[in-house]
């Protein structure tokens, strides 16, 4: 357990865009933008960045000469973005739901959170939810309580949406609040993303799941085994990227630097960012709020 502060991500570390190797770069915009309703910040060659207003939530990056991972392989869970109200949130909802019909696999009642789970049209998982105040979590000695109890997503929006907002959608804000991996083992991760990165575990199920934060969210990322389990390092496929986490200061950066040398993770630092693979070869970027 990572026990020692100067060891631990500062407390105000957040997630960073995601990005993703995608196969149909318009077909993958047109989902993010229209149904998801993030705004395009920007376009180049091959690539679109999106977010809403300077906040970019999701990278995509066209790469046709890659092929799908295979089934098992280590790689994304899924992508949360996290809105800012329960209105905004039934907004994005009604309009998934109308545009992707076919695409929802599943909701719940965290407790901490409301989440409804999608399968973008390449497969890559998402999850879009709202936050409870962190006043009305609750904490046993260290350990976040979540569950997952059924939450009816077609009441959900008939609780939070009317003709006015269907015709004028809330542009609130919109973050990637946590990222879920598919891993090989959850002690490797628990040694990677605790013992060398820095997070600090805040429930896991044992030999399954493990969730980890900092500054005692409920979780920044999160890995499970379920279908994966006993996989080794990632081949380059369609899917995920690079994930990015974002912390507040160049001390920190360096702080995290010095961190990975001592354990002897391989990293890229160009100065600014510090890159590394973790032990299923998904990519890590950390960068600074500045």
């Amino acid at each position: 357990m990572n026990t020692n502060s100067e060891n631990l991500l500062a407390a105000d570390t957040a997630m960073g865009p995601v990005t993703l190797l995608v196969a149909d770069l318009d077909a993958m915009t047109k989902y993010y933008r229209d149904a998801v309703g993030l705004q395009v910040l920007s376009e180049g060659a091959g690539s679109t960045t999106l977010g809403r207003g300077a906040t970019t939530v999701m990278i995509l990056e066209y790469a046709p000469e890659l092929k799908h991972a295979a089934p098992g392989q280590a790689g994304l869970f899924h992508t949360a973005i996290l809105f800012d109200s329960e209105r905004a949130l039934a907004a994005v909802l009604y309009s998934v739901a109308r545009q992707y019909p076919g695409s929802f696999t599943g909701s719940a009642d965290h407790l901490v959170s409301k989440a409804f789970y999608f399968n973008d049209p390449e497969g890559n998982g998402v999850e879009l939810y709202w936050d409870r105040d962190r006043s009305l979590w609750s904490w046993t000695h260290g350990v976040i309580e979540m569950a997952t109890i059924y939450l009816d997503p077609n009441q959900f929006i008939q609780d939070n949406i009317t003709e006015e907002l269907i015709a004028n959608p809330v542009d609130g804000g919109a973050v990637v609040g946590h990222v879920h991996l598919s891993v090989g083992d959850t002690a490797s991760a628990r040694e990677f993303y605790i013992d060398r990165l820095g997070f600090e575990s805040t429930i896991e199920i044992p030999g399954q799941a493990l969730f980890v934060s900092a500054g005692k969210y409920h979780h920044h990322m999160a890995m499970n085994v379920w279908n994966s389990r006993g996989a080794g390092r990632r081949q380059r496929t369609l899917g995920l990227g690079q994930v990015d986490i974002v912390v507040p200061s160049a001390d920190d950066l360096g702080a995290l630097t010095e961190r990975m040398s001592h354990f002897g993770v391989s990293t890229r630092d160009d100065g600014q960012t510090v890159a590394f693979d973790d032990p299923w070869a998904n990519l890590i970027r950390v960068t600074t709020a500045s």
